[in-house]
């Protein structure tokens, strides 16, 4: 007989349903406004792909033939017969740029910076000053960052401006010239200098404080004209807003602000992929609009013409605006849309005749209304600190009494926001609920809740977390004794502290290439980071070449409490990560094995910082899957079609 229970119950999905490559993602339109380049699987991987503006999928040409590793970052050139693109070896971070031929795809790519083990390219940008080349961040050096100019066809490159001083940062203005400086100094504070293009003598214009600019100060962008660089900045207030510093006379000057709302600074963590802090033209270089945190993303136009662009593009989705891209006459757009259950839905817009259509989902085959809808909450910390998270619950499913997963981001330095989380999803459709809080040193809620983090790893920014599941147990959403942790990178050393801090308070608990030791993790960084690192790590944390600080970091690392580990643990580790090393895995993988706990531990010899390979994916969500099953409860694969 069939029940209204059973009647119900919502569809269970297979893994690969929520871990398989995306169809299509990834988006942009050409220069010239003819074509399209976009991401879809070939050769069982994320490949690039091209095809006119008025056609389909069917008339594609795949222009990468990667069959080892996906491909995230493209750049179309001015040169309508070439385009970049960036690539590691098994997830090892070190980029390099190949060049495809248009006119010939099926060639091998070429590449242009053929760099010794422990470089990488950083980023690339087409010069607007000198066409048919590329300016190109990398240390060839490994300790310096340098720019060098590649002419795009012939592959000749060219040392444009050396670092000079480790971690400094050389602005450039639209004549690839020097125009300002950015250096952490001893104290830690951020310095801004203007650069004389006769003399390059340097002038101080600013400083700022730099523990609430862990990241560096983001974002830098030299004004089109030269005689201002936008920043992010809080000045007087708490909250991050879009500053322009003028040239000649160090007069800060708000671009964008809104009141309560900070600056969203994490798409300058991966250009080309995350959707901007600021949206630019690609005609002139100004800036249209900015992104700014809250329980949705807020987009806050900056550009009068835009404006009208805006308004048609925000009539394409209910959505918040994502990616966007256009041609040098900026009247043809390409907009990609963020959004809780049906995410990068991907728009073509004519501003000039108003005209639109969609060119594809990311992922057509799902119905959005079977997926979870996000929705923000709040809360405060048991200090009084307010906390904001998002909290997604099954489809189908009386929201009473549910296993609940916390699911800790990474960074720190980051933040949870609303849109498509698979991870979210998946658990969500296996039955539990799914809270992920950003607690302090959390960017984008303000500079109080991002400084009051410091020498709080393992203290306060645990409680946080264990305050929001109380919250979760108290609002009756989920269930005191089927609690688990989750996360990657700093969230995965967050469920490690989770089950070392509070061994009784979890129930299951997933490290994905967590941290187990604080001082060995900064010791084995790769070298070039430690400038860069004085206000985020060694501010937040400790320098392990200090004593005493590194005794507290020790005092605070998982593996120095794995004796107190009693709670049901997988791991998950890339052998090639560079951030978070193997050993790190290993050693509280071998910790637990010695005193009989039970650990899964899943090694990928072809991954890094992070699975990108599907395959690796859906073997570790299938873990996840029957590890969470086993000690909370949830659905498995068995009933998934």
């Amino acid at each position: 007989m069939t029940t209204s229970k059973t009647r119900t119950r919502p569809e269970l999905f297979a893994v690969e349903e929520f871990f398989a490559d995306p169809e299509f993602s990834g988006a942009t339109i050409s220069p010239d406004g003819t074509r399209i380049a976009y991401r879809a699987p070939a050769h069982g991987r994320r490949n690039v792909w091209v095809r006119g503006i008025d056609e389909d999928h069917a008339d594609a040409v795949c222009v990468t033939h990667d069959a080892r590793r996906g491909i995230t970052t493209y750049y179309w050139t001015d040169d309508p017969r070439w385009l970049l693109y960036l690539q590691d070896t098994d997830g090892n971070e070190d980029w390099h740029l190949y060049r495809v031929d248009l006119d010939a795809p099926d060639e091998p790519a070429v590449d242009l910076t053929p760099l010794a083990s422990g470089s990488r390219v950083f980023g690339a940008e087409p010069s607007v000053e000198e066409p048919g080349t590329v300016l190109v961040w990398m240390n060839q050096r490994p300790m310096y960052i340098d720019i060098f100019r590649i002419d795009v066809a012939t592959g000749t490159t060219t040392l444009h401006l050396p670092q000079t001083e480790l971690g400094d940062a050389v602005l450039l203005d639209r004549r690839d010239q020097p125009a300002f400086v950015s250096q952490v100094t001893q104290d830690g504070a951020v310095e801004f200098r203007a650069i004389d293009p006769g003399t390059g003598d340097q002038r101080p214009l600013c400083r700022m404080g730099g523990a609430e600019h862990p990241v560096g100060v983001q974002p830098q962008l030299v004004t089109p004209d030269g005689t201002g660089l936008l920043v992010g900045a809080y000045q007087d207030s708490d909250d991050l807003r879009l500053v322009r510093i003028d040239r000649e006379t160090g007069q800060q000057t708000v671009v964008a602000a809104l009141a309560g709302h900070s600056l969203d600074i994490t798409g300058t963590m991966a250009p080309e992929v995350l959707p901007p802090t600021v949206f630019r033209s690609r005609r002139t270089g100004e800036v249209l609009a900015a992104r700014f945190v809250g329980d949705r993303p807020r987009i806050e136009v900056i550009d009068p013409h835009f404006a009208e662009v805006y308004a048609g593009l925000a009539r394409l989705s209910d959505g918040v605006l994502g990616t966007l891209s256009s041609d040098e006459s900026e009247r043809r757009w390409v907009a990609t849309f963020v959004h809780d259950r049906d995410p990068a839905v991907t728009w073509f817009y004519d501003h000039a005749t108003g005209a639109a259509r969609q060119l594809f989902r990311a992922y057509p085959r799902r119905d959005p209304a079977a997926a979870a809808p996000m929705t923000a909450v709040g809360f405060p910390a048991r200090d009084g600190l307010p906390l904001h998270g998002l909290l997604t619950l099954p489809v189908g499913v009386e929201p009473r009494s549910l296993p609940l997963v916390l699911l800790v981001h990474g960074g720190p330095w980051s933040h949870d926001t609303w849109g498509y989380d698979p991870s979210a999803q998946f658990l969500a459709n296996r039955g539990y609920a799914v809270l992920q809080v950003n607690f302090r040193g959390s960017t984008g809620y303000g500079k109080h809740h991002l400084t009051a983090a410091i020498g709080e790893f393992a203290r306060a920014m645990h409680d946080d977390l264990v305050d929001a599941a109380d919250w979760a147990v108290a609002q009756g959403y989920a269930d005191q004794q089927r609690i688990g942790i989750m996360g990657g990178s700093y969230g995965g050393y967050a469920a490690l502290v989770g089950v070392t801090v509070t061994p009784e308070y979890f129930a299951a608990a997933v490290d994905y290439v967590g941290i187990s030791d604080l001082a060995n993790f900064l010791r084995t960084l790769p070298p070039f980071t430690r400038p860069y690192n004085v206000n985020s790590w060694y501010r937040y944390v400790g320098d392990p070449a200090d004593p005493a600080q590194e005794a507290d970091m020790l005092a605070r690392s998982p593996l120095t409490m794995a004796d107190r580990i009693r709670t049901p643990l997988l791991v998950a580790q890339g052998a090639n990560d560079v951030r978070v090393v193997q050993a790190e895995s290993d050693n509280i993988v071998a910790s637990l094995r010695e005193r009989g706990v039970p650990v899964e531990y899943l090694l990928a010899e072809d991954e890094g910082h992070g699975f990108a390979n599907p395959e690796n994916q859906i073997r570790f969500y299938r873990a996840v899957e029957r590890h969470f099953g086993r000690y909370l409860g949830g659905r498995c694969a068995t009933e998934a079609r």
